[in-house]
This record gives structure tokens, sequence and C-alpha cells, in this order.
């Protein structure tokens, strides 16, 4: 039998019905992703599978690392065919890494390669048959997007960003897959990096054409670039996070911070963490004015290897899980937005999957009774979005909150090859929900089970996030 194929991770005749019936057909909403949308609009093209592979992909680079190939071969000048062959040598002790599976479904749906699995045996057939698949029409960056038939994209943007191959996308009439931007202004918290921090201001200036002398300066910059992204379609937020600050303050102890911050002066540990409490409490505001959701990424301890980030700068592969409390702060930060009715939908993401009951206990302290599913448990995200990763997440949900309102996968990724990752979390889906049809723990309806895969598949999300033009399918 092919390694992939027709019934991958589906272990019983239920999860078979319920994929192929009423997942498979599904668009795609991959509503957080780190596309660069200049590749979307040019209709970005690749010379051979190491660029449209390997290139910018650190979760290859660290496995590649930790099986001895040197650093030339991950982000080096080695040759594209030698990177290649680098990986696949890795590949035979990839076995049971969550990128073994992601890397065959990859080669399956994008290059018909199914009747193999990579290894340094089978390299230079899959480099040859790759080779002669990106020369078809259809693999391009848009082509590629059409093929997953991805319905519509957010990718992730900086507030100074002018957005234009957004607007360009959008007039174009000829490609159906929208692609919106997700504001992401968390460098913005970081008032203690110093030169980066001011640096960050100072293209905050020009593209708003506003002096920010001020932390009131700063939040009116802001709000200015806010409603740009939001004319342009803009419907998330996203921080990235180590930990939620929730500290109590003075206006003038953030002014003061902000006079330091400007001056590049050294911010003391406490006005730090007030400054943030008073940033992300604004920005949030901001977001539940403009009816937006907000995606908190929580719990990252990144740049850890201070050698290789010295000479490959930061998102190159040396991030791990961090190990703060969450619980309290993140507490009395919901609770002040909620008292003043200025808590917008949101998407609580961990990267420490010991706190998924956590998250999951907390989101029905502050539901509404009037928006389903207001607060969301994330999905599994970076080293999470694996079988154990999103069966945990989903659990802790299942136990304690409505799975059945989750509003699903995302690829969280640079690659555009990456949407099998939807594929493989609804195979997922299927064999949990399928494994408990057997058993008895739910009821063998199709109707009521299949009409819950669908949902968390596409119509979750179709309704969840109020996007333009997308409607939930029956």
């Amino acid at each position: 039998m092919k390694f992939i194929h027709d019934d991958f991770m589906l272990e019983t005749d239920e999860a078979v019905r319920l994929y192929h019936e009423y997942a498979k057909g599904m668009p795609i909403i991959d509503y957080h992703c780190h596309l660069q949308p200049e590749e979307v609009a040019e209709d970005k093209r690749w010379d051979n599978l190491t660029q449209v592979w390997l290139y910018g992909d650190h979760y290859k680079w660290r496995a590649m690392r930790s099986n001895g190939i040197d650093e030339k071969f991950c982000t080096g000048a080695a040759t594209d065919r030698d990177k290649f062959d680098m990986f696949a040598a890795t590949m035979p002790y990839l076995l049971r890494n969550p990128m073994y599976h992601w890397s065959h479904l990859e080669l399956a749906r994008y290059f018909g390669i199914d009747d193999l699995v990579l290894s340094p045996k089978t390299a230079d057939e899959v480099w040859e048959r790759s080779l002669e698949r990106l020369q078809d029409a259809g693999m391009s960056a848009r082509g590629l997007m059409l093929q997953s038939d991805v319905a519509l994209v957010c990718t992730t943007d900086d507030p100074t960003d002018s957005l234009e191959y957004h607007q360009a996308v959008a007039a174009d009439g000829t490609f159906a897959p929208q692609m919106l931007p997700t504001w992401r202004p968390d460098k913005f918290l970081a008032i203690d990096k110093g030169y980066l921090w001011t640096s960050w201001i100072e293209k905050l200036e020009e593209r708003s054409g506003m002096s920010v002398d001020s932390f009131i300066g700063l939040l009116a910059a802001l709000q200015k670039q806010h409603d740009f992204f939001n004319s342009v379609g803009c419907r998330l937020s996203d921080y990235g996070l180590e930990m939620v600050d929730a500290e109590p303050y003075k206006d003038s102890e953030i002014e003061k911070a902000f006079e330091l911050g400007i001056a590049m002066q050294k911010v003391p540990v406490d006005l730090v963490k007030k400054f943030r409490s008073a940033l992300l409490y604004e920005l949030i505001k901001m977001d539940a004015n403009s009816d937006w959701t907000v995606q908190i990424h929580y719990g990252a301890l990144r740049n850890n290897n201070s050698r290789m980030g010295a000479l490959l700068g930061p998102d190159t592969g040396f991030d791990s899980i961090g190990d703060w409390p969450i619980a309290e702060s993140l507490s009395r930060f919901m609770n002040r937005l909620d008292f003043e009715e200025k808590l917008p939908r949101t998407i609580l993401y961990t990267l420490n999957p010991r706190d998924n009951e956590v998250l999951s206990t907390m989101l029905g302290n502050f539901q509404d009774g009037r928006t389903v599913g207001k607060i969301q448990l994330g999905s599994g995200w970076w080293f999470n979005d694996q079988i154990d990763g999103m069966k945990r997440q989903m659990e802790a949900l299942s136990q304690m909150g409505l799975l059945s309102r989750f509003v699903g996968m995302l690829t969280d990724s640079r690659s555009f090859l990456s949407y099998t990752r939807h594929e493989y979390f609804r195979r997922l889906l299927c064999n949990i929900l399928g494994d408990d049809m057997v058993r008895g723990l739910i009821p063998h309806d199709y109707d009521l089970v299949g009409r819950m895969v669908s949902d968390i598949s596409y119509n979750n999300a179709a309704r969840y996030f109020g996007f333009n033009k997308i409607k939930e399918m029956k």
C-alpha cells in the first residue's frame, strides 16, 4: 500500500466516511499565515523543489541541524540541489516527526509523488519529477492556492506596511481567493529594545505622517494606521507575546516609560511591564471598536542561541517553548476589557500545551451569551501542530468547552505548500470522532457528527470572522 493513500490516518470506517463526505470537499479559510503578499500579487514561481520547500522553513532547518547537517546546507551558500540532498538524507530519521507526514503529503498533493518515500535512494527521482511538475502553469503561488481550494487567506503584516499588494490582489478580478491583511503591532510593545524600538517608531512616523513624541502621539499614529488597515479589509489582529501583561499603572508612569524609551535610556523592568499593559489594552480597544477578532499567540521563548542569532537573525529555528504563569494576568486583562464592554472576539493560542486546560476554562469566564464561540482556544500552534498537540488541544476544548464551535485549523506558514496541514487536521478530527462513534461515546449519526466536521473544517470560520463574500456551505 502507498504510504499516502486515500484513507491515510483514518482508522475506522466511520472516520473514512466522515472525512470523504464531510471534510475533504470543504474550502480553506487560512485565517493566520505568514505568506508574503508580494509573492501572491506577482504570482511567484520557483525553479526547483528546494526553493519552494526549504527556503525560509525553520522547521526543516532544525531537523537537519539535529541530524548533524552543516549550516551551509540549511541557510548557507550550498547549492539548491545539495540542500535538497541533505534534507533527503535526513528524512529517514524523521519517522514519528510530523514533518515526515507533512513532507509526504506535500509531495503527493502538489507533485503527484505518492508512489515512493523520500530518502537518499529516491532523491534523484523526486528531484527530477518535481522539476518537471514545477513547469506546469498551475505550480505558481496563485496556482497552488487554487489547487488547494483556498477561499481566503489572512497574511501577517506590520502596521507600517503599505498594503499595496493586498490592494493589487483585491483589484484583480481574475483571482478568486481573497487575501486580507492582519494587524501585527506587538513590536511597539518592546520598549526595552532600545534602538530597535526607536527605529520602529521612526517608521511609524514616516508611514503615518504624524509626530510620535509621546504615548498619546503613539496611540494616535497607530490609530491612523489601524483605520487604514480596516479600509483595506483587515478583520483580525495578532499579538505574539511571551505572556499577557496586566499591571496596574498611572498615565504619568506610561509617559515616563515612553520618554526613557524614545531617548534610548534603560527603562526599569516595572515600567516596561506597565507600558506593555497600557499599550496592549489600548490596541485591543482599537480592535474592538473596529469589530476585529483578536489573536493572542503567547509562550514562545525566542532567539535562544545568541551565537547563531548574531549570524542569521531571528526566525531561523532557535526558538522554543517558554514557561511563564499565565492565568492571573490573563484573567485581569480580559476582565478589564469585558467590564468596559471592549472585549472583542478573541482566539488564545498557547505554545505550552500544559496551558490547554487553563485556557479552556478561561474561555467560559468571558463568553457573552450573544456571540457564538466568542472566546476561542486556538488550534495547536508551532511545535504543537502535530497529532499529539492538536489532539490535546481538541480534547481540552471538548471537555471544558464546545468543540463543535471551534474555528479550526490554520497553516501559520510561509509556504504555499502548507495547505496540506488543513487536510492533516481534518483527517485527525475525523479519526477522533469516528473512533468515538465506534466506541459509543457519541451517537452513530452521520447527519449530527458530519455537520460538526463540516463546521469545524470551514463553516464556523466563515460565520465567526465576518469576512465579506465568504458564506457557510451546506
